[in-house]
């Protein structure tokens, strides 16, 4: 299985030695914090690429942070059309929605890659709320920042013409992952296919693969070998109508 992350060698024995958190991108937390997610979480899980995590319409209160590899979180049709509603990506927790709700899933999650994921069972949450309020408030705001990206990608499918939609997707997973030190030689990973692109920008796959190839033609963006590369990121920001504010490191449960 092939799994890009800090630490290729698998989760680490124990969340002091995790790779994630030896990248720089999250916050750091007290040693008894840090125990106490270590005890805390039941396990790793491995999902095959194209596997499923969460069914729609399934019952579901784990709760995950996605360790390595990429994911999707998605809701569908009768008839099998989908919109793609986030991208995941390792540092992301996953699993809050259903959580908080009725404990039946309202999405889908699909396993984009190999992924891997530490495990947290429902029950926990209420300790962790309980008996360490700021691992609490990481939780609280790992969701409204969540929100937040909803809210952009709402916009954006919403507002954006098409070579904005996707100019604004390729900065934002860009920046993400340059920020978790996943950006090799002016490139990052990119598994997506137009398909993925066209279910989360609400386009066709005739009209998203006619906007790439235009916006690969003004140098706006390279797809190459599964590798994504951006040789004028402030041509493509200022198309995208994007500027984020600075990343700032983030929690990791």
């Amino acid at each position: 299985m092939t799994i890009s992350c800090p630490d290729p060698g698998g989760c680490a024995p124990n969340c002091t030695a995790c790779g994630l958190r030896q990248s720089g991108a999250f916050t750091t937390l007290a040693p008894d914090q840090l125990a106490f997610i270590e005890h805390y979480r039941s396990g790793v899980l491995d999902v095959p690429a194209g596997g499923t995590l969460v069914h729609e319409q399934h019952p579901s209160g784990t709760l995950y942070t996605l360790y390595a590899g990429w994911a999707f979180r998605y809701k569908s049709l009768s008839d099998g059309r989908r919109q793609i509603l986030n991208f995941l990506l390792p540092g992301d927790l996953i699993g809050l929605q259903q959580e908080f709700g009725e404990g039946v899933a309202m999405h889908g999650i699909d396993a984009l890659t190999d992924i891997r994921l530490c495990v947290f069972p429902r029950a926990g949450l209420g300790t962790l709320f309980g008996q360490y309020p700021d691992l609490g408030y990481d939780v609280t705001w790992l969701a409204a920042r969540e929100q937040g990206m909803l809210d952009d990608h709402l916009l954006t499918v919403g507002r954006r013409t098409a070579a904005e939609r996707v100019a604004m997707l390729l900065m934002h997973l860009y920046r993400r992952l340059d920020r978790l030190g996943l950006a090799q030689d002016g490139s990052v990973e990119f598994p997506l296919t137009q398909q993925h692109i066209a279910d989360a920008l609400g386009l066709s796959l005739v009209h998203t693969n006619k906007t790439l190839r235009r916006l690969q033609r003004l140098g706006l963006h390279e797809l190459r070998g599964g590798r994504l590369s951006l040789p004028n990121p402030r041509a493509l920001v200022r198309l995208a109508d994007y500027y984020d504010a600075p990343l700032r490191r983030v929690p990791l449960l």
